[in-house]
């Protein structure tokens, strides 16, 4: 099934750094604007805060965007380590990834933690790129839909609108394994997760755009990035260098 709608949505991309990358790694985003050219997708790399200011200053002249991998739900205040999504922005982010599944299991972040993030988010002018996914076990148990459509409605605000919200559905159990789930599955998350944008927001929830993040790479690209209701993917490990997240994009040319 093709990637076809009423409403256009030009792709998103996002390259997730996680905690990787040096100051030396900015010379993979040199490599990356070079090959960028009229890119058919937007391109968001978030790499770790160290270098987010860095890299938006490297990104600088190009259609590259650069974003943060995760936000205080506080603007300022006595929370040693945190970064706020007002920070963020004055560093040079234009969005940030919130609640992605490493956030959930590592640091224990429940939907509302969420939620209050992505509020922080849209409140500091940021891009809030909300994560939902389940587990192995939680597949094996048939609970996937179940989980998915709960995820999606308690971790999103309602001051949410397509052009300031992104969601990602990342199969926890995919990342990082080289597993990927069926075209088919696929196709049924994201068909369910555009059927409840629709109910909780109108019109404007087919006009969200919807990644899937679930070990994207060049040899797969093509075939899971063209697929209904899926519009652009949130990349991990394939992020860190230029040409392969370069053979990602070329998922969209012709």
């Amino acid at each position: 099934m093709t990637n076809k709608s009423t409403h256009p949505i030009k792709p998103l991309v996002a390259g997730n750094w996680k905690m990787n990358g040096l100051r030396a790694s900015l010379a993979e985003i040199t490599r990356l604007k070079a090959g960028l050219g009229d890119a058919a997708a937007d391109v968001l790399i978030c790499p770790p805060a160290t270098l987010v200011a860095a890299m938006a200053d490297a990104a600088a002249g190009s259609t590259l965007m650069v974003g943060g991998q995760d936000c205080h739900q506080l603007a300022a205040g006595a929370h040693t380590g945190d970064i706020s999504a007002a920070m963020l922005r004055d560093a040079g982010a234009s969005a940030v990834i919130v609640g992605h599944s490493e956030r959930r299991t590592d640091h224990g972040e429940t939907d509302l933690v969420v939620r209050s993030k992505a509020e922080a988010a849209l409140r500091a002018d940021l891009v809030a790129i909300i994560c939902v996914g389940e587990t192995a076990d939680q597949r094996k148990a048939g609970r996937t839909l179940e989980l998915i459509a709960g995820q999606l409605e308690n971790s999103m605000p309602d001051m949410a609108h397509s052009a300031t919200t992104v969601i990602a559905y990342e199969p926890v159990w995919a990342i990082g394994t080289g597993l990927t789930p069926t075209p088919a599955d696929i196709v049924e998350v994201h068909g369910l997760m555009r059927d409840r944008l629709a109910q909780r927001f109108g019109g404007d929830g087919h006009a969200f755009r919807l990644l899937y993040g679930g070990s994207v790479k060049p040899a797969n690209a093509r075939d899971l990035l063209h697929l209904a209701n899926v519009n652009g993917a949130l990349v991990g490990g394939a992020s860190l260098k230029a040409d392969d997240f370069l053979g990602i994009l070329a998922a969209y040319h012709a």
